[in-house]
């Protein structure tokens, strides 16, 4: 399958592992990648020299494209920045900040360079800033989110409008059709992350994994608007911060509540009642934890079904 992601990162099919804080390590990266996707390994959620150790072990696993993914926010970010050209890493995705930031940099190093945005003002400050593509990223997403609340059915083709650049759609994508349905709204690949989460080398808890799993439609909620948007499994730590935001709290009642590592506390260390379970609403259509070459093999052969189904219409 040949689309302008599949060419511009040299894989076999235009399916992106998103790079998920807790997650996303190189085993999971690696077998996304072997697989014939581009694994993504999550530096959000680690310090420089864990990322270092994840980018050498990477290597060793895999002779197939990778990347990794970059929450510009990170307070060590410059550090990281520093071992990424060090180690002559190929793909860079980035997020959560300003991407003019670091792309004339990397693309200085010959570093291909790919924005994660919500909206169509950092779709074009993406597209003057001189990435290679963008990942529009709607509202059904898990993990932090778009403060606009644009789902992906609208985000896409309104993206698709806005920028000439490759796009990649993410948001509420885990099957084959969902992931033919983003290419009818306009993109040129996907981004998959809550499915891969719950596969067998994501470096979740299984705690956290039977989570996913367990959910149901509605299960999912966009909380702490007021602070930095993000979805999360409803659980003891969302019912208390609901409670806070209804009356009114201050933010900095939120700020300490929410306190530091509680996606750690909940999604690596598998404290389901006091951590953040950040996940999207798509974990409803989740029922098992599966090889993630299986996951992606599935995805590919349901694409492939419906896409012969919709040219019988």
């Amino acid at each position: 399958m040949k689309t302008k992601i599949t060419e511009l990162f040299g894989i076999k099919y235009p399916v992106i592992q998103a790079g998920m804080i807790w997650c996303s390590g190189w085993k999971l990266a690696s077998a996304v990648s072997n697989a014939g996707g581009l694994g993504l390994i999550g530096a959000g959620s680690m310090h420089p020299d864990i990322f270092e150790e994840h980018l050498r072990k990477m290597k060793a696993a895999t002779d197939k494209p990778w990347g990794v993914n970059l929450p510009l926010l990170y307070p060590q970010m410059g550090q990281i920045v520093k071992i990424v050209l060090r180690e002559k890493v190929k793909i860079v995705f980035t997020s959560a900040g300003n991407p003019k930031k670091w792309t004339g940099l990397f693309k200085e190093n010959g570093i291909t360079v790919v924005h994660v945005i919500a909206n169509t003002k950092f779709a074009i400050k993406s597209q003057e800033a001189g990435v290679d593509a963008i990942v529009a990223e709607g509202f059904e997403a898990g993990g932090h989110n778009g403060a606009e609340e644009t789902t992906t059915m609208a985000l896409i083709p309104l993206i698709r409008k806005t920028v000439s650049i490759p796009l990649i759609a993410a948001g509420g994508i885990a099957t084959g059709r969902q992931m033919l349905a983003a290419f009818a709204l306009g993109a040129d690949g996907v981004q998959v992350g809550s499915r891969f989460a719950a596969s067998e080398e994501s470096s979740a808890h299984p705690v956290f994994k039977q989570k996913i799993i367990d959910a149901k439609d509605g299960d999912t909620k966009l909380a702490l608007k007021r602070l930095v948007p993000v979805r999360l499994i409803r659980n003891k730590f969302l019912n208390e911060v609901d409670e806070m935001e209804n009356r009114g709290a201050s933010l900095e009642e939120l700020k300490s509540h929410l306190g530091h590592g509680r996606a750690k506390l909940g999604m690596f260390e598998g404290n389901a009642d006091d951590g953040e379970l950040e996940i999207g609403q798509v974990s409803a259509l989740i029922d098992d934890i599966k090889p993630a070459a299986q996951i992606l093999e599935e995805m590919m052969e349901e694409f492939e079904v419906a896409r012969k189904e919709l040219s019988e219409l």
